[in-house]
């Protein structure tokens, strides 16, 4: 009888199969995706489609994320505005006139600008234009430091001063001047406000956090009261806060602008309205998301085919490889490394794509172009896994035949 020593060592002796290095097995698999280019770019594409469908949605949506901060920095979320509500009986409600000054006594404001509402006065470009074409523009009397408040600058010409704040000129929102047909300022350019012909002074650039004073005319105060009637009656208070005081801003401001009549009055925060821009660009950028999912699953399913076939169509192969010495293992090996390395191409370039799709849409709209290194590794992490899924069963298939059969088929 011999003895487990001499049962190791005849099994030492027997010959084995020769193993394939995974270098070997990549060559092998890259070899079998050479020899039929057109299906495998047919079968990368509706990979690539997905993930680039994936990668500019999330492209896209961080550099529109990214515009949409910088703007929320620049502009600040530390702007309220206080207005008259409603009274008892469902008509409009007045400010007092010393709401302002009440305001600016509190510790966590920093500071604040008014403008009052010229009701009743109209704009237009000169006495020839009917007057019911007037184009909704409004009039505001204006403090001089407005633009600090609202953060906002002159695009053209100059803003108010001393002593053009007393006199009629005026200075128009962006909206404004275009409705009237102003492209540029010059000694002879007059708006009609009302009776009388303002000089036009500036021309304003976008107020995101004001959108009101877009579309108006901007007159000093002392000229609004004395040329248009004005009564010097606060429409809105813009009020600067300490910006972690915000909300105890927000609650408080109305108690003292009107210690009467806290009900009557109004108090908003206009950069909510860009934080729920933001919240409404993350859900869509979830649906569009999910829709690259389904482009994705679909590209999925046609490298399984592609597999499938390919095993059917390769069975000669097979049982060469078989009879040559190749284990169920390295055939196994074979064709997942092809589907792999199927889907791997068509994940790199639907990267490449779809980062190109994300650069474009960014600088045509003047956004920073953000494309998150996540969203590109785990797209090429995804194919790979993906691939590795559509191509298990084909490649099972595969190792399953045996020599003999898979020599006949073929």
């Amino acid at each position: 009888m011999s003895g487990p020593i001499e049962r190791w060592r005849r099994r030492r002796e027997q010959p084995r199969p020769a193993r394939l290095s995974p270098a070997d097995r990549l060559r092998t698999g890259a070899s079998g995706l050479r020899a039929r280019p057109t299906r495998v770019v047919l079968s990368a594409l509706g990979i690539a489609i997905g993930i680039a469908a994936m990668v500019a949605v999330v492209g896209v949506s961080s550099s529109g994320q990214a515009e949409l901060d910088q703007r929320i920095a620049r502009l600040g979320t530390n702007l309220v505005t206080v207005g008259p509500g409603s009274d008892l009986f469902g008509g409009t409600a007045t400010l007092p006139e010393e709401a302002r000054g009440r305001i600016d006594r509190m510790p966590e404001v920093e500071h604040t600008s008014q403008v009052e509402s010229v009701s009743g006065t109209h704009v237009y470009r000169s006495d020839l234009v009917p007057s019911a074409e007037s184009g909704g523009i409004g009039v505001y009397g204006v403090d001089l430091d407005l633009l600090e408040t609202v953060r906002t600058r002159v695009a053209e010409g100059s803003w108010l001063n001393a002593a053009t704040s007393e006199h009629p000129a005026v200075v128009l929102g962006p909206s404004a001047a275009e409705r009237l047909g102003i492209t540029r300022i010059t000694p002879d350019t007059l708006v009609l406000i009302g009776d009388t012909y303002f000089s036009v002074v500036g021309v304003l650039d976008r107020v995101e956090l004001a959108p009101e004073l877009e579309n108006a005319a901007l007159v000093g105060q002392r000229a609004a009261e004395e040329l248009l009637g004005a009564r010097g009656e606060a429409s809105t208070v813009y009020v600067r806060v300490v910006p972690d005081q915000v909300e105890r801003v927000r609650d408080e401001v109305g108690r003292n602008a009107d210690p009467e009549h806290p009900n009557q009055v109004e108090v908003s925060r206009p950069s909510d309205a860009l934080e729920a821009q933001r919240a409404a660009d993350q859900t869509f950028q979830g649906l569009l998301l999910g829709l690259g999912a389904v482009a994705l699953l679909v590209g999925g399913v046609g490298v399984a085919n592609t597999m499938v076939i390919s095993v059917l169509e390769r069975r000669g192969e097979i049982g060469l490889r078989r009879a040559l010495g190749a284990t169920r293992r390295d055939v196994r090996a074979q064709f997942l490394v092809e589907a792999m390395t199927l889907s791997a191409l068509g994940g790199v370039f639907g990267v490449v794509l779809g980062g190109l799709a994300t650069a474009g849409y960014a600088l045509l709209r003047g956004w920073p172009v953000v494309l998150p290194w996540w969203a590109a590794a785990g797209a090429v992490a995804a194919t790979v896994l993906i691939g590795a899924v559509a191509g298990l069963l084909p490649a099972m298939r595969a190792a399953a035949l045996r020599p003999t059969e898979a020599l006949g088929a073929g």
